[in-house]
């Protein structure tokens, strides 16, 4: 692990925008989380707010009691982490100042946003005074260390599958976790393939940010970041977190994961209660159906199965949403993040491979 990290995520927790952070709650092997700052829902557990379901992170109502928290329980903080996810990637006045205090109290600094701390001379002069690092996780490479799509995803042998979704921040990532977790728990290697600046802070060892990158590259790294976890890792199964939607207006990126990852086969994440594409009012969802059959025509893969966001729905009608959802489209639907990913396993063992590459 990295250090003991406090999540900032002011204003934002248990919205779209604090994505990042919930990522962190769930799950990281990277930082050890202490805490999480966020002064609409102090004083709750983060885990409560998120899942129903405690995790031991308190949210708290501002940075210096975050940092002084720590103290006193022996803990001492070592990174601010920016849990923060707004679109744009930007970073608002109101959060550099907590950054620039978070730096004068000796704390290093992540961030996955657009801003870079490191090119703002102001955070890094005080990171220099304070001995403080300023890490961008969505810093792109230099362009001599970026790959160009060559065809070697064609000596990836294992089962490939892509958690794409209907639209941005619907919980493609935590589902593709889920379903890594799963797979591993029956027994088989699994590797995710992270494709943003979360599954970094995660510790996902394979993968890039793909909205970082120039245009030309993308799917060269793409293809990269698979071939390198099968290289590597010699997995089972390939799981490749998707990035927005085929259709959303502002996030396309379902197009470059289809083609430069070559998925053998798509879960769809979707989320029934939502009727805009997140951060868009007035640009409906398209409905599922096409969405499905537009990833089908693109990739010529099947779409094999959908999973649940279940915001806007009360528990107990969770289970009749997958119900319909299931009758509508005619392929099993879950909800992964209450029930698991086991029935998610089991729908894709037939597409499972042996080690010589074809399909069992």
């Amino acid at each position: 692990m990295d250090g003991n990290a406090i999540v900032y995520c002011e204003g934002a927790f248990g919205t779209p925008n604090g994505k990042t952070a919930h990522g962190l709650v769930r799950r990281t092997n990277r930082y050890r989380v202490l805490s999480v700052v966020d002064s609409r829902n102090a004083n709750r557990d983060a885990g409560e707010i998120l899942d129903g379901k405690r995790a031991g992170i308190p949210v708290l109502g501002g940075l210096g009691e975050a940092v002084a928290a720590a103290e006193n329980q022996g803990s001492p903080a070592t990174h601010l982490v920016v849990g923060l996810a707004p679109d744009g990637g930007r970073l608002s006045a109101e959060a550099r100042a907590d950054v620039a205090d978070a730096i004068r109290a000796g704390l290093s600094v992540d961030s996955g946003l657009h801003d870079y701390l490191s090119e703002d001379p102001e955070l890094v002069r005080l990171a220099g005074e304070h001995g403080a690092v300023l890490r961008d996780v969505r810093k792109p490479p230099s362009r001599d260390k970026l790959h160009f799509f060559s065809g070697k995803i064609e000596e990836v042998k294992c089962l490939k599958i892509a958690v794409l979704g209907t639209d941005s921040a619907v919980g493609k990532r935590t589902t593709a976790w889920r379903l890594v977790e799963a797979f591993e728990a029956a027994g088989l290697r699994a590797e995710l393939v992270g494709t943003g600046q979360t599954a970094w802070m995660q510790g996902a060892p394979f993968g890039i940010v793909l909205d970082s990158l120039v245009n030309d590259f993308i799917s060269g790294e793409i293809e990269h970041a698979v071939w390198t976890a099968w290289k590597e890792a010699s997995p089972d199964v390939i799981v490749l977190e998707g990035q927005g939607s085929l259709m959303n207006p502002a996030y396309p990126g379902g197009f470059e994961l289809l083609a430069a990852g070559r998925p053998d086969v798509v879960v769809l994440q979707h989320a029934p209660t939502r009727g805009d594409y997140d951060g868009f009012p007035g640009y409906p969802i398209h409905p599922i159906e096409k969405q499905i059959l537009a990833i089908e025509l693109i990739s010529e893969k099947p779409v094999v199965a959908i999973t649940l966001n279940h915001e806007g729905l009360e528990p107990s009608g969770i289970p009749e949403a997958c119900k319909q959802l299931s009758q509508r489209v005619g392929l099993p639907a879950m909800d992964v993040l209450v029930d698991g990913a086991g029935a998610l396993v089991e729908v894709l063992r037939s597409h499972l491979r042996p080690a010589g590459g074809a399909r069992v």
